[in-house]
């Protein structure tokens, strides 16, 4: 019965009522007058009927279209507050409709004021990253800047080397603005992707024999699996070089001395696939779900010590969205890591 329409619930109510008032009406006059008629049984039915009925119909405007225009406004400011609205099932009654749509109401907002923590917390994070990132270079620039001014100037021993010294903060700044400046311009589109028709495994062994020298003075082998033949992709060459460079660079920085560093193509039907692997120290199950955020290390003190910004892995994550495919990390400590991303088949 709870979940019939009030409306049905008052029709019932009004029969009931209008049958019991006949009756005793009819038992009234029957005492009076001591003569029973069913026409007035009837006709006292049908009056009380139709009383109930206008008093039906004015509860109806005054209520339940009360109530209608509420469940209405309700919808519609969830529906230009956020686009997570829940069906509403409109075979129940309009109270049931209305407690619903005002429940899933309060549960937006409290995801939505969960969302703006997690925002918030986020935020702070960012905040103290970029200052302590930009605080180490600009407190080493006035550390040499100060010590040239005391007399180191005219020293020909540490006036040139205090100068390179502050050449390579500066440099550190720069590249931290600029990639900084590349993610923002990649999450607000600014920074537009421009596709072509490009060669895949040719970029990858380009790639390769340029980090050659540096994998050479860790002892790490570079290797392409097998010889795969020439594979077109449809995408932004200049960004996809910086997406490679940036995982064969880490995995150069961060593997094992003596190690071997991997790269493996897959044709995936209407994707590519491109996997780099390494048998380094790997990464801890806890870090990876945030590997890829601004300024996030699993080793902070060592990725510091090798001059990392911390902001390639977000890059090469926006620039892989920005091309409407996925970049995905496996790793196991101890075992090594790997990190895949697909392309658009040309």
């Amino acid at each position: 019965m709870k979940d019939n329409s009030p409306k049905i619930v008052l029709v019932f109510i009004a029969i009931a009522l209008s049958i019991l008032v006949s009756i005793l009406i009819s038992s009234f006059i029957f005492n009076l007058k001591e003569t029973f008629s069913w026409n007035f049984v009837a006709f006292s039915f049908v009056v009380s009927f139709m009383t109930a009925m206008v008093l039906l119909v004015f509860v109806n405007r005054l209520v339940f279209k009360k109530i209608e225009r509420i469940l209405q406004h309700v919808k519609d400011f969830r529906a230009h507050g956020d686009t997570s609205i829940t069906d509403v099932d409109y075979s129940k009654n309009e109270i049931n409709n209305l407690d619903e749509e005002i429940m899933a109401w309060a549960n937006d907002r409290k995801n939505e004021i969960e969302r703006l923590k997690k925002l918030e917390v986020y935020r702070k994070e960012f905040l103290g990253n970029v200052s302590h990132e930009l605080k180490t270079p600009i407190f080493n620039i006035q550390g040499y800047v100060l010590t040239l001014l005391d007399g180191g100037l005219e020293d020909a021993s540490i006036n040139r080397n205090y100068l390179q010294r502050a050449e390579k903060s500066v440099d550190r700044m720069i590249a931290i603005i600029d990639d900084l400046e590349a993610i923002s311009q990649l999450e607000t589109g600014e920074l537009q992707i421009e596709p072509e028709r490009f060669d895949i495994t040719a970029l990858i062994k380009d790639v390769l024999d340029a980090q050659e020298l540096k994998a050479t003075a860790r002892g790490i082998i570079l290797t392409m699996t097998g010889e795969p033949k020439p594979l077109y992709v449809l995408a932004d060459k200049f960004r996809i070089r910086q997406v490679i460079v940036n995982l064969i660079v880490n995995s150069v920085k961060y593997g094992k001395e003596y190690g071997e560093t991997k790269v493996r193509i897959y044709d995936v039907g209407e994707n590519i696939s491109v996997e780099i692997s390494d048998n380094g120290i790997g990464i801890a199950s806890e870090h990876l779900p945030r590997l890829f955020e601004r300024f996030y290390r699993a080793d902070k003190s060592r990725s510091r010590e090798q001059g990392g910004t911390g902001l390639g892995l977000a890059i090469v994550k926006h620039i892989i969205e920005a091309h409407n495919q996925t970049i995905n990390v496996m790793s196991t400590e101890g075992a090594g890591t790997v990190f895949s991303f697909t392309l658009k088949k040309a």
